[in-house]
C-alpha cells in the first residue's frame, strides 16, 4: 500500500488474493513457496545452481487460517471476523495483528489486493 501515499486507504475494505504457491499439511499448517529471485537475469544465472528456486516459509496456525481465507473474494474485515471467531482472544488485538501480517505479505509480494485500483478510483 506504500504505492499510494497521498490517499488514506482503509485496509479493512481491501480484498487480498494469494500470488504464490503453497501447501498444507495434515494439521492445516500452510507452507508458502517464495521465489528466491524475481529478477529474470538473477533467475537465469543463479537458479540452475540451487537445489530449489524457492524458499519455504511455514506459517503458524493463525497465519495459516488467514492465508487460506485470502481467496480474492473476502475483504480483510471479513477475514478478521472469521479469524476472531475461530481464535477468539488468541488473535487479539485482531485488527492490529492482521494489519501487520498483511503489510508483510504485501511487501514480500505474497499477496495483492484485487480491488485496490477500483477502491482508489472510487475515492477520487
Amino acid at each position: 500500500m506504500g504505492k499510494h501515499p497521498k490517499q488514506e486507504i482503509n485496509l479493512l475494505d481491501l480484498v487480498p488474493e494469494r500470488l504464490i504457491d503453497f501447501e498444507t499439511d495434515a494439521a492445516h499448517i500452510v507452507t508458502v513457496f517464495a521465489p528466491r529471485f524475481r529478477n529474470s537475469l538473477m533467475k537465469r544465472l543463479l537458479e540452475p545452481r540451487l537445489k530449489s528456486p524457492y524458499f519455504k516459509v511455514t506459517l503458524d496456525d493463525i497465519g495459516s487460517e488467514v492465508w487460506m481465507l485470502c481467496d480474492g473474494k473476502r475483504n480483510v474485515k471479513e477475514i478478521a471476523e472469521a479469524a476472531r471467531e475461530r481464535f477468539q482472544e488468541r488473535i487479539e488485538p485482531c485488527y492490529e495483528r492482521l494489519g501487520q501480517f498483511f503489510r508483510q505479505l504485501e511487501s514480500a509480494r505474497f499477496i495483492r489486493y484485487t480491488n485496490l485500483d477500483q477502491y482508489l478510483k472510487a475515492r477520487d
